[in-house]
């Protein structure tokens, strides 16, 4: 189930270790065991991890079922960057944390429990405020090409 599509936007090397020994720490913390499958530390090759990037615990990613689903780790203030889904439908749950939604420039805040469903051609970003968070991403599969991200600099021409 590697995501080879994503190799050139994840941090690899110490600079991975690391930062996935600090978010296990945390989530050992909070007595969750993450998936190991597949994880993804992901700083959209823009080298600012610290504030634009999170780490992607995949449980699943079955295109032919039509399905995915996904754990969500951001440290504080780290967020994922306003971006976009042609195809995919997603649903977040938060499990830790509180988390600032911006939907088409709408804020809302999110805390333990709270469900958010986002329809495709949303335009969203979302940051760990007040501490890390954790969420769940229940969605349609993710697919090359479906990212659309605002900042250009990410991925071919903002599209990942």
């Amino acid at each position: 189930m590697p995501a080879d599509w994503t190799e050139d936007f994840e941090l690899t090397g110490n600079e991975r270790e690391n930062i996935l020994k600090r978010c296990k720490s945390i989530l050992t913390d909070w007595d969750i065991v993450p998936p190991e499958e597949t994880v993804l530390v992901l700083s959209f090759g823009l080298s600012e991890f610290e504030n634009i990037g999170l780490t992607e615990f995949w449980i699943a990613n079955n295109i032919e079922e039509g399905y995915c689903g996904k754990f969500l780790f951001l440290f504080e203030n780290q967020s994922c960057p306003e971006h976009y889904h042609k195809l995919k439908h997603e649903t977040f749950f938060v499990v830790k944390g509180t988390v600032r939604m911006i939907l088409n420039s709408e804020e809302k805040i999110l805390k333990p429990g709270d469900v958010l469903p986002m329809s495709q051609g949303i335009r969203h970003s979302f940051t760990a405020i007040g501490g890390p968070a954790y969420l769940l991403e229940a969605s349609k599969p993710c697919q090359p090409g479906d990212n659309i991200f605002t900042d250009k600099r990410i991925g071919n021409n903002g599209i990942i």
